[in-house]
């Protein structure tokens, strides 16, 4: 997600548009958000199962926000800008 600040958060949901929404409206998305409102759903993925996306968001974490956005611009099948 791109946040209004400019910065990047990444996470995992297995309901993408509650999450998204408890991002933007609700005091239970993450810390990191809540004060950077509002947040842009930029990429996702779709995974198979649990360990896999948490190894996936471990991933994606340890880069730096140029190779993220190279990410979100490279898109995917299941992305969205």
């Amino acid at each position: 997600m791109k946040c209004a600040d400019g910065t990047l958060y990444t996470g995992s949901t297995n309901d993408l548009i509650k999450r998204l929404k408890d991002h933007n409206e609700s005091k239970v998305g993450a810390k990191y958000t809540y004060t950077r409102r509002p947040v842009v759903l930029c990429y996702f993925e779709e995974l198979n199962s649990l360990s896999e996306a948490l190894r996936r968001e471990i991933l994606i974490k340890s880069w730096r926000k140029k190779k993220k956005l190279e990410l979100i611009r490279k898109g995917s099948p299941s992305s969205f800008n």
